[in-house]
């Protein structure tokens, strides 16, 4: 039987971006001096966040397939 995974293994990074995004909006639109520095960093980390994950990767180099083994036929 598979084992379910926590709420929180799911949804928690996707919960955490959804926050600093809303707070770092807010926090630029009513405050000033502090909140702007807030509105940078909150708005900073999930851009950074999805500039990691969307980069180019190298593509894994799969093993080369082996050759079937011949069988001694009786």
């Amino acid at each position: 039987m598979k084992k379910h995974r926590p709420f929180w293994a799911l949804w928690g990074g996707p919960i955490v971006m959804g926050v600093l995004t809303t707070t770092g909006l807010l926090t630029a639109l009513v405050s000033d001096t502090w909140g702007d520095w807030w509105s940078w960093v909150a708005l900073g980390i999930p851009v950074g966040v999805m500039g990691w994950y969307g980069r180019p990767r190298a593509p894994v180099p799969t093993p080369p397939a082996k050759a079937p083994r011949a069988s001694a036929a009786l």
